[in-house]
């Protein structure tokens, strides 16, 4: 998922060297003349040739969750795998077993959307209402109920929330897959079309 991005920025050396031999062309010269400050600036601006030369750009690797070229699309993947990572640690330290079965439903649902955004961008608005809503208060419900868990509280209405998140816990994993198939409507729709053209290709010289 990373990507390592490089950027090119340039040394800051031939800019000091200018300035310096600036400096000492106007200590030496009467630069109060026009012929001395014009000679003053021409050698700073071969000092900062020169330099330039021997200087050259430096180049920056700096790692990225992701980079689709589309800076709301980045920020949106990288906060919906924080979330699906918070989710992955609520699975492991939750032992209740449909309810973790759920939980696996959900992540894998959710990393296939990441991955199908990340290779086609366009997709993003897609899912928005899913990555700003629907999966930040999957993860919440399933946070205040580990919560409860770990605390071991007892009684009538923290049992009544862990039976409703375990009960539900299975709808909302259909809705992540619904959210996902939802993604790949369009190609199906291409490729029923498509199938339907070959086999009328195919009936028309009788294979």
């Amino acid at each position: 998922m990373s990507k390592i991005i490089r950027t090119s920025k340039p040394s800051v050396l031939p800019w000091y060297a200018a300035a310096l031999v600036f400096a000492v062309l106007c200590a030496a010269l009467p630069v109060y003349k026009l012929w001395a400050l014009l000679a003053a600036l021409g050698g700073a601006c071969a000092a900062f040739g020169a330099a330039k030369k021997f200087c050259p750009p430096r180049v920056v690797e700096t790692e990225v969750p992701f980079h689709t070229g589309v800076d709301d699309v980045d920020a949106m993947l990288t906060e919906m795998q924080k979330q699906l990572d918070t989710l992955h640690a609520l699975n492991e330290a939750l032992p209740e077993p449909n309810l973790s079965a759920a939980m696996t439903r959900m992540e894998k649902a959710g990393r296939s959307i990441v991955e199908t955004v990340e290779a086609a961008p366009a997709k993003a608005k897609q899912v928005r209402r899913f990555a700003n809503y629907y999966l930040p208060d999957a993860v919440n419900v399933l946070q205040q109920y580990a919560k409860l868990a770990k605390q071991g509280v007892r009684g009538e209405n923290a049992a009544a929330i862990r039976a409703e998140v375990e009960h539900n816990a299975s709808s909302i994993a259909t809705a992540f897959e619904n959210q996902l198939d939802a993604l790949y409507a369009a190609e199906s729709m291409d490729l029923s079309a498509d199938l339907t053209v070959l086999q009328n290709m195919l009936k028309g010289q009788g294979l």
